[in-house]
């Protein structure tokens, strides 16, 4: 039989069944034994309420024990995991729920009021255990064929048909074995783990990686920066985050009088999802006195495919060489390519095994040599180092010239007034315009003459802003991620 997802939490009960495992903010905590008799507990669930195996189940929830305990659940079962964020819209949901036709739904309600809302529409029931508590409605399905999918992760946007990826146990496992290689997880470690488990990166990354390794997980259903800094002075080793997360951090911590986190136990901290300027992360690194890896991935690339291991003050904004058993190349031949740039492809154990019903997608994006195109745009360096130059589809053409957002964007965040910001293209006149949203603690404390002077010395002028924006929130996906296809509909007010 082909090895599975919860045999990395098999092995943690025949080793160390009493050990930590995971724990949440309703006081829930299991050992290792104790998550493996709730997700048991759970299987029962499933079987009452009519599930299959290969059938879908859907996770509407925000990061708590129940959660992690549906998914083993599911996994030990052989149906398929559809975790998604409670925190998405009815009618995002409604279109999920639509393509998938999940055998059941449940809902985290003990730790999210989304959660409660869509149960309060969909009706069902709770149920409760050692996990704590979840909502459950049953519903009429057909099982897929047989197959090793662990996880249907349908990715973040609003328009268009929904995309299901589908990744196998072999994926996650890849991914969560990988992940906690990279960050040389230990039973000793314990790990902060904010970042949505309903996202590749916080599913795998975190919590698959955790129970590979032995490690215990602190489950935040949601970014607190107060609970955050709490959690990084009170024992936690390792915190993986996403940019916005870090400079919120960073800015609360100022606020407290404190130049620095001042944390005796932290010694890993990464940060995804943007590259790094090379400011704020000497910046970043003397705040949490450890170094600040970077990485690169997607959900079809069940989380990552490079990463750093620097030493602290390394210069390095890369994004890593390609992790152990991944290839990485760039094809040239795309928009914006040319010179050394192109769109990033990978192949390897990591890549999904397509989008859920809708080949027509799967093969735009993965060619019959196993390489995935991954829209991404960048170059590899003489050392084998890539970086990520920016997103084909976001690429700007201003003047007949290229603007990479990510260089305008590290520009900008070289100012110490600036918390984040994000960098759009929009057509106007027959050309693209480079539009600015910046994010600041104080909207008082900079404006577009002051910050347009400060880009000037930085980025020659076809790359300069031609508008800025300022706000104290951008809109963000639940992992903290910038929604840049949000930004100009958000501020539609503030522009031309």
């Amino acid at each position: 039989m082909n090895a599975r997802v919860e045999d990395y939490l098999a092995a943690q009960v025949a080793s160390r069944a009493e050990a930590d495992a995971v724990s949440d903010v309703t006081g829930i905590a299991l050992s290792y034994g104790g998550l493996d008799a709730a997700s048991d507990a759970l299987v029962s669930v499933l079987e009452d309420a009519g599930v299959q195996k290969a059938d879908r189940v859907l996770i509407l929830s925000e990061n708590c024990v129940a959660a992690v305990a549906l998914l083993f659940a599911c996994w030990k079962l052989g149906a398929r995991a559809i975790p998604v964020n409670a925190r998405q819209t009815e009618s995002e949901v409604d279109r999920i729920l639509a393509h998938a036709e999940p055998a059941a739904v449940f809902m985290t309600t003990s730790v999210s009021k989304d959660a409660k809302a869509h149960a309060t529409r969909m009706g069902g029931h709770e149920i409760s255990g050692d996990y704590g508590s979840l909502h459950m409605k049953a519903l009429t399905s057909k099982p897929d064929a047989e197959g090793d999918v662990a996880v249907l992760l349908y990715t973040t946007g609003t328009t268009g048909d929904p995309k299901g990826v589908m990744l196998t146990h072999s994926n996650v496992r890849f991914g969560g074995l990988t992940s906690a290689n990279l960050r040389n997880m230990k039973h000793e470690d314990v790990i902060y783990g904010v970042l949505p488990t309903t996202h590749v990166f916080g599913l795998c990354s975190v919590v698959v990686a955790a129970v590979y390794a032995g490690a215990p997980v602190r489950l935040a259903p949601r970014f607190e920066v107060a609970k955050l800094y709490a959690a990084l002075r009170d024992g936690v080793t390792l915190f993986s985050g996403v940019p916005q997360m870090h400079a919120l951090l960073m800015q609360y911590t100022k606020e407290q009088g404190l130049e620095k986190l001042g944390s005796e136990t932290l010694r890993y901290v990464s940060s995804g999802a943007a590259p790094l300027d090379p400011t704020w992360k000497r910046e970043a690194e003397a705040f949490y006195g450890v170094a600040i890896q970077n990485g690169y991935g997607m959900t079809e690339t069940t989380a990552g495919t490079s990463a750093t291991s620097n030493p602290i003050g390394n210069s390095d904004t890369s994004v890593g060489p390609a992790l152990p058993g991944i290839e990485i190349g760039i094809d040239e031949d795309v928009p914006g390519g040319g010179a050394g740039v192109g769109e990033v492809i990978t192949r390897g154990p990591h890549i999904m095994k397509g989008y859920y019903k809708n080949p027509e997608e799967t093969a735009k994006v993965l060619d019959a040599n196993g390489w995935m195109h991954t829209g991404d745009l960048g170059r590899i360096d003489d050392h084998g180092l890539l970086h990520i130059v920016g997103r084909s589809k976001e690429l700007i053409i201003h003047g007949g010239f290229n603007v990479y957002p990510p260089e305008v964007e590290a520009a900008l965040n070289d100012h110490p007034k600036v918390v984040q910001a994000a960098v759009v293209g929009r057509r106007k006149d027959g050309d693209e315009e480079v539009l600015a949203f910046v994010q600041l603690a104080d909207l008082d404390a900079l404006d577009a003459e002051s910050l347009g002077a400060f880009v000037s010395e930085r980025l020659v002028g076809y790359k300069r802003p031609k508008r800025y924006v300022f706000a104290k929130v951008l809109p963000a996906a639940p992992t903290g991620k910038i929604l840049k296809h949000k930004l100009v509909e958000t501020f539609a007010d503030q522009l031309d």
